[in-house]
């Protein structure tokens, strides 16, 4: 998609390719803190290149459009959950799967540890200055062993049922595990007992209905996952490291971002010396 950069009243302005918030940037080896989210994590771990170009060189990638009808789910989800959670009782979808000893759990911090945007759980990576941050959707608690268990609201439309199985090996579902082990190593580091499982609650959309008719229709399945944290560590450490260097890395050879960049640097380099062989300077030589 073309995503054109605008103002507060959605007039069009001048797109400048670089983050006007200084405070987004980082610089290698500075001594101020540096939160880093779980988004960020996992683009590190997608592509280097990318993910140095977005935090230390500050460019300003093109948007994407909210997924307002999935958000839409989630606020409705968490308004369900936090009825339960004033009153500490088990939601309706716990029984059928052996819940019934769980319940939503009651903070004073579980506000802010949904707030990706502003708060998010938080974590000092060891002695650096970077904060790891992460938005979970909700944290229930078995109330047998007091251990938390991370949760994370899942939306689609599929045909069929749900295989938990089937969708735990998806392959474009891995980074639905990474974001599960973060969160994890999050409140593990945070100083908090978490359960070895989690689960993803998936809302199917059924498209087998005869019609709209105002109304959308969702198959319910709680999907658990055990949750791993071992090799997360390493990971922070190597991505603190390539923060704290000069040189940009190497692009991810599947990276489709870093592909279109090229090939467009290509074309409109090619373009220019055609117009004006003498042409000297450009952003593409």
């Amino acid at each position: 998609m073309i995503d054109l950069k605008r103002n507060s009243k959605k007039e069009p302005v001048k797109a400048t390719g670089i983050r006007s918030r200084k405070s987004s940037f980082y610089t290698p080896n500075q001594t101020t803190d540096f939160k880093i989210s779980r988004g960020r994590f996992s683009n590190f771990l997608a592509c280097k290149r990318c993910f140095y170009l977005d935090r230390v060189k500050g460019l300003d990638a093109p948007g994407m459009p909210g997924w307002t009808l999935n958000e839409t789910t989630d606020l409705l989800l968490k308004k369900e959950f936090d009825h339960c959670r004033e009153t500490q009782t088990a939601h309706r979808l716990f029984a059928p799967n052996g819940l019934s000893h769980v319940v939503p759990y009651e903070h004073p911090e579980i506000d802010n540890w949904r707030d990706s945007l502003h708060h998010g759980l938080m974590l000092r990576h060891k002695n650096t200055h970077i904060i790891l941050t992460g938005g979970v959707d909700d944290i229930w608690q078995d109330t047998n062993t007091q251990q938390l268990i991370v949760v994370d609201y899942k939306s689609q439309a599929k045909n069929g049922r749900v295989d938990k199985q089937d969708y735990l090996n998806d392959r474009y579902h891995d980074g639905y595990k990474i974001q599960m082990d973060f969160y994890a190593y999050l409140l593990s580091g945070m100083g908090f007992d978490v359960h070895s499982t989690c689960y993803f609650l998936v809302c199917n959309a059924k498209r087998d209905e005869d019609g709209f008719h105002k109304t959308m229709s969702f198959d319910e399945y709680l999907v658990p996952y055990t949750w791993n944290i071992d090799w997360i560590e390493n990971k922070v450490d190597e991505m603190v490291s390539l923060m704290n260097q000069h040189e940009i890395p190497e692009p991810n050879e599947s990276c489709k971002n870093c592909a279109y960049s090229d090939q467009y640097a290509q074309a409109v380099k090619q373009n220019a010396n055609k117009e004006n062989p003498n042409i000297q300077g450009s952003l593409f030589s």
